[in-house]
């Protein structure tokens, strides 16, 4: 029985190694392609394959199947079409591709850092609210045609929620034990708001769904309140800064949602909607909703004159005061053990619109320009075309990936491979100036020679550049990823 034993053992072994490899495959990303398993690559991930992203080509033809979505009226919605980034599905209403959904989500976690960095406790809260609450803040009549209503079965009013300021207030009301030790509170969440839009248009900027950051923060005074104002929007500079998006802050009007105080956070565009009024000699800037168009001279400095521009708004800020908190009774416990109704501000993100709106201003008319944080990935690599006369260069380029996610751990799920060898590398070029990778290396013939050289083009610059191995890694050892 032992001789069968020690004849059958590696038999197992294999077995139980095919099966973990097969695991392993399973739980991969959708885009990464299994190497052979050998002695040196036992412990080297898979590598991003372009030739496994899911952007098909057919949605890159932006022309009859987008009658649905209308004309291409602004560079960020033509480009992330042609680059098969989003596609139509009514109007108004997009699928998100992979690609897009990346960098979503890193959009979102540069977003938890800078709230969570002020104090801000992430929650989620349902989109379907009750029609009651929104009576009760009489906001349900206020809202007109743009809040989208439905009843349920038992014809009950509810309405997909574009903002969540009567649902928040319900639930800290409902805390009944709330301290003043535990404030000021700031609750957020980042998730899918509903606007029936009268004319959707400019994808991803103005449409009937779209994905929010709204946080709303209860305070035990007014001071303590406009202290809490002032943390936000130094958050949300700070956040564009990182962006490198030049965002405006200007005084706004408080509109339906109501309070005491308002700003917008507008990034300069042509095609903006909002009018801007902007002093070229302090730091006075207001929408023109809040002041005489007609006006010249600035307000605040009395010296400046104002100057017009368009902008698109990425972000709101609203000091609301006791407009919620007194008609829902939001209390807290004050130090003489008193209830004490709170001081509210609310502050909006737009998630999917700050992404199209930064393509919008960074792009060129040919290819997508990312923010650095924001791009899907960081560095595509090009291999030579197959049958070329560096065509051996193609093992050098699926090498040299490898090396890159070892050595830089950055920048592992960052780096594609450009497999689709059939292809002249101008084609591929030209592909990935349209998608914008941040950093392209082609592997062509001065990676052959006696010193190898590789051909870096820095997408956001328009820069080349040939550096050896060493000063390539040096280079991608800068990017900053989140």
């Amino acid at each position: 029985m032992e001789p069968v034993m020690q004849l059958c053992r590696p038999r197992v072994l294999r077995c139980l190694r095919r099966h973990w490899i097969i695991q392993k495959r399973n739980h991969s990303d959708c885009a990464e392609h299994p190497v052979p398993v050998s002695s040196q690559a036992r412990n080297i991930r898979p590598t991003l394959l372009v030739s496994r992203l899911y952007q098909p080509t057919n949605l890159r033809h932006v022309g009859q199947e987008s009658r649905l979505q209308g004309e291409m009226t602004c560079k960020s919605q033509r480009l992330m079409q042609q680059a098969g980034l989003i596609h139509p599905s009514n109007p108004g209403c997009y699928y998100y591709l992979p690609a897009t959904v990346r960098s979503i989500e890193k959009l979102v976690r540069v977003i938890d850092q800078e709230m969570q960095g002020i104090g801000g406790q992430k929650l989620d809260m349902p989109s379907l609210c009750s029609a009651d609450l929104w009576k009760t803040s009489e906001r349900w009549d206020l809202m007109g045609k743009e809040l989208l209503r439905l009843k349920d079965r038992h014809e009950v009013d509810h309405c997909l929620a574009p903002t969540h300021e009567e649902a928040v207030t319900t639930l800290v009301a409902n805390h009944m034990n709330l301290s003043y030790k535990q404030l000021p509170l700031l609750l957020y969440q980042i998730t899918r708001k509903f606007r029936d839009e009268p004319r959707p248009k400019f994808g991803l900027l103005r449409g009937r769904e779209f994905y929010m950051k709204d946080m709303y923060s209860f305070d035990v005074s007014e001071e303590a309140a406009y202290q809490t104002y002032e943390s936000v929007c130094q958050a949300y500079s700070r956040l564009f800064a990182r962006l490198g998006l030049p965002c405006v802050q200007v005084q706004a009007d408080t509109g339906n949602i109501g309070g005491k105080l308002s700003h917008e956070f507008q990034l300069p565009a042509d095609i903006g909607e909002d009018r801007l009024l902007v002093c070229g000699n302090c730091s006075f800037s207001a929408n023109v909703e809040t002041i005489s168009s007609d006006r010249a001279g600035c307000p605040q400095c009395k010296t400046g004159t104002l100057v017009e521009s368009k902008g698109i708004e990425v972000g709101h800020t609203f000091y609301l005061g006791k407009k919620y908190s007194q008609i829902f009774n939001a209390t807290f416990t004050n130090a003489q053990s008193k209830p004490v109704v709170t001081e509210m501000g609310c502050y909006g993100l737009g998630v999917t619109r700050i992404l199209a709106a930064s393509i919008e201003v960074l792009s060129t008319e040919e290819g997508i320009r990312w923010p650095g944080l924001l791009a899907p990935y960081q560095v595509c690599v090009l291999p030579p075309k197959k049958g070329s006369k560096v065509e051996e260069g193609a093992v050098l380029a699926d090498n040299l990936v490898h090396t890159l996610v070892e050595a830089l751990p950055h920048l592992r799920g960052e780096v594609l491979l450009d497999d689709r060898t059939q292809m002249t590398i101008g084609k591929r070029l030209k592909d990935a100036g349209k998608l914008g990778y941040p950093y392209v290396v082609v592997v062509g013939e001065s990676a052959l020679e006696e010193t190898p050289r590789f051909e870096v083009i820095c997408q956001q610059t328009g820069e080349t550049m040939f550096l050896s191995k060493d000063e390539l890694l040096d280079l991608l050892g800068r990017i900053e990823t989140v």
